[in-house]
């Protein structure tokens, strides 16, 4: 019998799942928004609803060689943590203490939009040439880790939402 995925690794591979709904020319990321095991939202990046997409319009960034991780105000797109941020808004779900997982690490402009919504724990796939957004996620005390490092963390060291069963609903 194979062995069953750990919490990160059944997340992270729905937000792998995720990315292939991206539109972005450069680069395909997912993200997935959980709190107590349970999903609460899902992002990918891509052109703002009811717009044309990149592949459509072009990539403006790849036209005038700008590189990644620079000049995000260029981009015509909304990178996939913002897409799962925003939706929960839209639905009105409190994401406070919750794990985004994302396929690449977060931009500054995600990393601040994360910390603003009080989500507590980043977990990450892939990197991202942007030593500001690490800095600033740090500073802000969000735990960040790859997902080859949370699943090898010992047990007792693995964050709370990794072990933390979901909450129990009180009875009527």
């Amino acid at each position: 019998m194979a062995e069953r995925p750990s919490w990160d690794e059944y997340f992270m591979s729905i937000a792998r799942l995720v990315s292939g709904r991206a539109t972005c020319l450069r680069r395909k990321v997912g993200a997935v928004i959980v709190k107590d095991r349970r999903i609460l939202a899902t992002g990918y990046n891509g052109a703002p609803a009811g717009l044309p997409h990149c592949s459509e319009t072009g990539c403006v960034r790849e036209r005038l060689r700008v590189p990644p991780g620079e000049r995000h105000e260029l981009c015509r797109g909304i990178h996939a943590e913002q897409n799962g941020i925003v939706q929960s808004a839209n639905h009105g779900t409190v994401i406070a203490g919750a794990t985004i997982y994302t396929t690449h690490h977060p931009c500054s402009v995600c990393a601040k939009m994360i910390i603003n919504a009080g989500i507590v724990r980043v977990v990450t796939d892939d990197g991202y040439p942007d030593e500001l957004a690490a800095d600033m996620l740090a500073e802000g005390g969000i735990a960040v880790e790859t997902l080859a490092e949370a699943a090898s963390a010992p047990p007792g060291r693995r964050a709370p939402t990794d072990r933390t069963p979901p909450a129990k609903l009180p009875r009527p």
